[in-house]
């Protein structure tokens, strides 16, 4: 599977989601076409907000659709296409060029939506394997690997390149953020797990005019032995009780960076200490954290934030895939199909965070009452 870059460039033109898929190339021969690859794509993005699955789903929701609908969303023709049309076309269809496309999009409107002049962008990068996909008695790691980048603010999916397995997301990430301008509004904020606490991913954010949020763990047990033995005792910490999900108390302590942290411009390194208890049981975990931003940009209770809500790619991304859409037992296995099918969840998903939506079940719900919403809802964003 590809995954070349969007050139930053591009990514403040697309103000429009329909218009930009036009740019999609159609995976098959000219003759015998009877529907547009963006109006294909359209179509099924409207399924989805309604709640589709499947390449069956969709093909059946568009059944559905009146004549004057389905030439709305660009289709020519009055009658429906059929499940093998679209089946077909996605499993051959450019997948990382619909992402990137999507992603010029979602970045356009997010920084419309939630960016003002000085604000700074927060985005975590993370990512999820399609477990669905793998056949069965296959290698675990032919399943597809989707890395992702969300948009801390909004929980809108601003991009996704594929990896052909996990070992391989490092890299991959570095590719994905080499789409994004990430020296605008004074720097974007790149949040990431363990495993990308690397000095050249490190390297490849601050040249390109970003930050970065590192978190150190025991993977690298060198780095973190280090950190633990800076005098955390003598430095005031700053403290905050939450007691959702049973956790109790988050003390985060930030120093200046030791000249022996030796990633790209990194001026802060900090301790979170994060205490919980669940069942009676008390639990203590300690990570730390290396930055790029100083202490204007991130005071400890900005750095705490940012820690915290890069889990929402979890929350907000990751588990309303599996659990709305159930997509690790989705039965689309076949080309780039399930990069695809992720796409136009991550779209719908993002489509109606952005209309507001804060419970994504309710508002498939409210979408698949009236074929009419979804197809509002794409041809107005």
């Amino acid at each position: 599977m590809s995954s070349s870059p969007t050139p930053s460039a591009q990514l403040a033109r697309t103000a429009a989601l329909l218009p930009a898929l036009v740019a999609l190339k159609d995976p098959r021969a000219r003759r015998g076409r009877r529907h547009s690859v963006s109006g294909l794509v359209a179509v099924a993005l409207c399924a989805v907000l309604a709640g589709a699955r499947s390449f069956a789903a969709i093909g059946q929701w568009a059944s559905e659709l009146t004549p004057d609908l389905l030439t709305e969303l660009g289709l020519v023709r009055a009658l429906a296409p059929e499940t093998s049309t679209f089946r077909w076309v996605f499993t051959a269809l450019d997948a990382s060029a619909l992402d990137a496309l999507v992603a010029a999009f979602t970045w356009t409107r997010t920084t419309t939506v939630s960016g003002t002049a000085g604000t700074r962008r927060v985005i975590a990068v993370d990512g999820k394997t399609v477990r669905g996909a793998r056949t069965a008695g296959s290698d675990p790691n032919s399943a597809p690997h989707l890395v992702s980048a969300v948009d801390h603010a909004t929980g809108t999916t601003l991009g996704q390149l594929a990896t052909a397995a996990k070992s391989n997301e490092i890299p991959t990430v570095r590719t994905l953020l080499a789409a994004f301008d990430l020296s605008a509004n004074g720097g974007v904020v790149i949040t990431v797990d363990a495993m990308h606490t690397q000095a050249d991913t490190a390297q490849a954010i601050t040249t390109a005019g970003g930050n970065y949020v590192f978190t150190v763990k025991r993977n690298q047990p060198k780095l973190y032995a280090a950190c633990k033995a800076l005098p955390w005792n003598d430095i005031p910490a700053t403290t905050a009780a939450d007691a959702r999900h049973g956790r109790v108390r988050r003390t985060i302590t930030v120093t200046t960076a030791p000249d022996w942290i030796t990633f790209d411009g990194a001026p802060q390194v900090a301790q979170i200490r994060r205490t919980s208890t669940r069942n009676r049981k008390k639990s203590v975990e300690v990570i730390y954290i290396i930055t790029s931003a100083d202490h204007r940009a991130a005071p400890p209770t900005t750095l705490a934030a940012w820690v915290q809500m890069h889990w929402g790619i979890e929350n907000r991304s990751h588990r309303v895939r599996d659990v709305v859409y159930d997509e690790d037992r989705s039965t689309v296995r076949t080309g780039n199909g399930p990069q695809v099918m992720a796409t136009l969840r991550n779209t719908a998903i993002s489509l109606l965070r952005l209309a507001g939506h804060t419970c994504i079940a309710a508002a498939l719900r409210h979408h698949v009452a009236n074929a009419s919403r979804p197809i509002y809802l794409v041809l107005t964003s």
